[in-house]
């Protein structure tokens, strides 16, 4: 019997690589996506690529999107100081698209590999004021998946 194919978007962070592990646990065969999106920390994408080897993947990629050069997050721009404590409202630290450039990207490679599934670590909890991490987002994402794909 042959296995599902899967795309999982890896970060590095606790989050995504419980994304893969669950997509591995459900018999999926993972190919693991990490993106340099112009975030200020790049040690991310070297824990990315550990935990796609600790976890199985199949095989992992790393692609480039400089988000950096539309600007408007601190965790794009220095001169935007990332705070210390919680605000109301969308926080700086959210980059504007980030999650709708990064699936958009893992569906791409999906329908390449022939994969029906994209897994992505981000939560309810996540939300915070992030609009692209609110379930409504993830399923009109899912939605738009089906139509735009063969």
């Amino acid at each position: 019997m042959s296995h599902p194919k899967a795309v999982v978007l890896v970060s590095g962070g606790l989050d995504s690589a419980t994304a893969l592990a669950v997509a591995r646990a459900r018999g999926f065969v993972c190919y693991a996506l990490s993106v340099g999106y112009g975030q200020r920390h790049e040690a991310e994408l070297a824990a990315a690529a550990r935990v796609a080897a600790a976890l199985g993947a199949r095989e992992h990629r790393l692609m480039r999107v400089n988000l950096a050069d539309i600007g408007g997050s601190a965790l794009t721009d220095a001169s935007i100081a990332v705070p210390e404590a919680s605000s109301s409202g969308i926080p700086v630290t959210y980059v504007p698209a980030r999650n709708t450039v990064l699936l958009s990207l893992a569906l791409a490679w999906a329908e390449v590999l022939g994969a029906r599934d994209i897994f992505i670590g981000v939560t309810a909890v996540d939300y915070s004021g992030y609009p692209d991490c609110r379930p409504e987002f993830i399923e009109a994402f899912a939605h738009l998946a089906n139509l735009a794909t063969k």
